[in-house]
């Protein structure tokens, strides 16, 4: 069933967080969208591919892969082997290695993904605004594909996350760690989102969101622990259990789920479970888009009543009714 607190936001309530489990629903069959581990691990067959990596470097990787360390910072570690930052001019490819590893995404996007997308974008265009972890433009290729224009924006364009932050931009989705088309907005770890993002500004509009909208974490598992994310907006949030954010999750393992749900709401998150299956969540989705953006829809008495508490709602209806007592005498 859909949550009372959630099902009567505002489309322009919210702000909708896209991570991995979106992208994995929406292409399965492009490892590189399933996890870290997926992604680097194509990263490192296109630099190979192209004979950008010497043998030792690519067995140092492949080992860092295998033992699971800190996969965000493997990552960043190949990033900066092949980025422009290095004077070596195997760097100027690592362009290239993006574009291989997310080439032709349309080709590769499947019916349930098409199905789950379709309610992002309604959400879109009835005001909710959209941010991702992730580096792929499904989200602009399925706009596109519908006849509306969206735009890729990450942290290196001040003016314009700024704008978007402000509402101006809703139609424009903010990549928290850069997109693929634009590999020098790339960013991994807190050092290079500060690098990247300097203006205060920005940083208050930002996390100003944070305090006064409803975030939606969509295919999300372990954003909250992302240290972009939480260098964004939860570092600099006081008091992070008053505010209202959800989480859809499956419902896989019981006890698992109960342990997360605990564990997010000293955060402020709520989490909810939009079935015990990955296909049960483009329905869940859609019948929640449905709701919240049905025409001529306000407010319910339900969200007033959740926000202010049941005697504020009909206030004016009580001092009436308490003015015609007085007059009667009672």
């Amino acid at each position: 069933k859909l949550l009372p607190s959630l099902k009567t936001k505002r489309p322009q309530d919210l702000v909708l967080v896209i991570g991995t489990g979106v992208s994995a629903a929406v292409a399965p069959q492009v490892p590189a969208l399933k996890s870290w581990t997926g992604l680097i691990q194509a990263l490192l067959d296109a630099a190979n591919d192209f004979d950008l990596l010497e043998e030792e470097e690519n067995k140092r990787f492949q080992k860092s892969l295998q033992e699971d360390k800190n996969l965000v910072h493997v990552a960043h570690d190949l990033i900066q082997k092949l980025s422009p930052r290095t004077s070596n001019v195997r760097s100027t490819f690592f362009k290239d290695c993006l574009y291989e590893v997310f080439d032709d995404l349309e080709s590769k996007m499947d019916n349930v993904g098409k199905h789950l997308l379709q309610s992002v974008l309604k959400l879109m265009e009835n005001g909710t605004l959209v941010l991702t972890t992730n580096f792929d433009n499904l989200v602009e290729i399925y706009g596109a594909h519908q006849g509306t224009q969206l735009e890729s924006l990450d942290l290196t364009d001040e003016k314009k996350v700024l704008e978007w932050a402000q509402e101006k931009r809703r139609l424009s989705v903010l990549h928290i760690h850069g997109v693929y088309t634009n590999p020098s907005g790339i960013v991994l770890h807190p050092l290079g989102y500060q690098n990247v993002l300097r203006n205060t500004e920005v940083m208050r509009e930002i996390q100003k969101l944070y305090e006064t909208k409803a975030f939606v974490f969509l295919g999300c598992g372990r954003t909250v622990e992302d240290t972009t994310f939480q260098s964004l907006f939860l570092e600099a949030v006081r008091n992070k259990s008053d505010l209202e954010h959800f989480m859809l999750v499956r419902r896989d393992d019981v006890d698992e789920f109960k342990k997360l749900r605990e564990n997010m709401l000293d955060k402020g998150i709520k989490v909810i479970s939009y079935g015990e299956d990955y296909f049960d969540l483009p329905e869940y989705l859609e019948r929640l888009t449905n709701t919240i953006c049905a025409p001529g829809r306000q407010a319910s008495n339900v969200d007033n009543i959740l926000k202010n508490g049941p005697f504020t709602l009909n206030s004016k209806g009580q001092r009436m009714e308490t003015d015609d007592e007085i007059k009667l005498g009672r």
